[in-house]
Formats: C-alpha cells, structure tokens, sequence
C-alpha cells in the first residue's frame, strides 16, 4: 500500500496564500545559501595560494566566530535552551569545521571540478539524513529525481577529473558525511530559533579551539599573503560561513531539510562555472545539457516533496 505521501498529488491539495508566499521565500533563502556555497570552493584554492590548509580552515572559523559573538553581544540574544545544545555540537563539528577541514585539506590534492563531487552527492545524503533523523516521508518521484539529479552531477564532475580516486577523494567523502548531519540538525533547528543565531551559536561554540588554533596554524606553516588568498579567506568568513549558512539554515526551516537540499543539485554546476572565470579551469562542453537536466530534476523535487514545515519563529 503508498503511503498518504505518495497517493495524493500536490496538486490536488490547496495551500493557503500565506503558505505559498513563505515557501516562496524559503526557497529563495536556501537558493541565495547556494550560490554563496558555490563559491567556497573557488575562494578555498585562492585562500591555499598563500595559506597552509589548517591556517584557512582555522582562521576561517576564528574569524567567524568573533564575527558571531560580536552580534550575538550587541544585540543581546539570550542563550538557548539546554535541548539546543546537542544539535548545535553537531552543527558546530560537521558544517563549521568537519566540512571546511575536509575540503580544504582536499583541495590541495584535486582540482576545484574534481572536489564539486561531494556537493554532487550532498542533497541526497540530507534528504537521507532528515528523513531518517526526522521521520519525513517522500514520494518515490521525489527520491527517483534527486537519484537521477545526483547521477548527472557526479558523472559530470567525475568525467572533469577522469574518474580517479585520490587521497582527496577520502577527504570528500568524510565531509559529504558530517556535512549532511550538520545541515539535517540546523535545518531542524531553524524551525525554532532564526537561522543566524543557528549558525552563530555553532560558531561560538568552536571559537575556544579555533582561535589558539588559529595561532598555532599560522606559526606552523608557511604564510604568503597575496590578494588572492585574502579575497578567498574574506569570502570563506564572511560569504560562506555567515552570509551563507544564515540565508541556508533560514530557508531549510520554511521548506524543509530534504526539499532545500535538492536545491544543491545546481551547486556543482555553479562551482564548474567560477572555476573557469576565477580559478582558469577548463569547461566540459557538455555542461549546458548537465544544467538543463539538473534544474529539471528540481523542478520535480520541488512539486513532489513533502509539505514544508511550519515556521515557528
């Protein structure tokens, strides 16, 4: 027997104007968290032109963090409640540092393209992670799109690279892992608390480690600042870390965590084409068609999933 989910159509089921409106807005939120992701990996090779791996990762939170406390400190935001507390630890060690970490110590083995696999894979292990940690339901379409969404996209970015397992690709799949769990539990959180404090309070959490370690870093490994290193580590705090993950954790809790990740499906794409204009990496030809079925793909996981949550806050 389907299950209620899958035997009825969306579009046989009204939805108020408001809800709309705020789905509407949700999904705009998550889709700006995306095209600021996209840039991360890009701005992490201009960063590791002057910086160690552990220097950009470090520094990256550190800042960051300072940023965070300052907001939180001025405009006086009461600390959360004790039930908070867990999911932001696992916010904090898979989206502040567990995927940063990975990534960038990924990126001084592969190639910017090569690296867009994990973020290929991403919005399948969320929609997964939620559905298991949440007890969502979707529709078989709705997991048929996003296995044929991801499909294209690593076979895509896979073909960039030629396919070809590395150390760094040890590295990806770790963080596809932990980064999976920490956008499941700030999605869930966002529904309660608004999503900058999510990310702010993650933030807050790690600064005890990253500033010293910050410090260690940068006396440990060579330092050779260019205008490219600081324009990647300045996008990293302030376009990724903040701008980004407060728009994304924002519109995963009006949407949901399994339909916001199917946004990500476009991320790899948007990754491909910044490598080419800022880092000089060469283009598939077939990227145009990869596009095209990509945005199809979520166009159908948009109409077939599950009805977003409502907003709490």
């Amino acid at each position: 027997m389907e299950t209620q989910d899958s035997a009825i159509a969306p579009s046989t089921i009204a939805v108020p104007a408001p809800a709309r409106t705020s789905a509407t807005r949700g999904t705009v939120l998550a889709a700006l968290g995306v095209i600021a992701f996209s840039l991360t990996f890009p701005g992490t090779a201009w960063a590791l032109e002057g910086l160690g791996p552990w220097s950009v990762t470090s520094c990256r939170v550190a800042l960051a963090g300072l940023l965070a406390v300052g907001c939180l400190l001025a405009l006086r935001v009461p600390l959360p409640s004790r039930r908070h507390w867990g999911p932001l630890a696992i916010v904090a060690l898979g989206v502040v540092v567990g995927f940063p970490l990975l990534t960038t110590l990924a990126l001084e083995t592969s190639t910017t393209s090569h690296a867009a696999v994990v973020v290929g894979l991403l919005p399948l292990t969320t929609a997964a992670y939620g559905s298991w940690r949440h007890r969502t339901r979707h529709t078989r379409i709705f997991w048929a799109a996003s296995l044929v969404g991801a499909l294209v996209v690593v076979a895509f970015a896979v073909s960039q690279s030629g396919g070809a397992l590395t150390t760094g690709d040890v590295f990806l799949f770790a963080a596809l892992l932990v980064c999976a769990a920490g956008y499941g539990e700030g999605g869930r959180l966002a529904r309660e608390l608004p999503g900058w404090q999510v990310i702010g309070w993650a933030l807050v959490l790690c600064l005890p480690l990253a500033a010293p370690g910050a410090l260690l870093a940068l006396t440990s490994e060579p330092v050779r600042l260019t205008a490219h290193s600081v324009i990647g580590l300045g996008w990293l705090v302030l376009g990724t870390q903040c701008l980004g993950l407060v728009v994304w954790y924002r519109g995963m809790g009006v949407i949901g965590v399994g339909r916001a990740s199917q946004l990500q499906l476009a991320q790899p794409l948007l990754t491909l084409l910044w490598a080419v204009l800022l880092v000089g990496e060469r283009l598939d030809p077939l990227a145009p068609a990869a596009a095209v079925t990509v945005l199809a793909c979520i166009a159908v996981t948009q109409r077939t999933g599950g009805s977003p949550p409502r907003v709490i806050k």
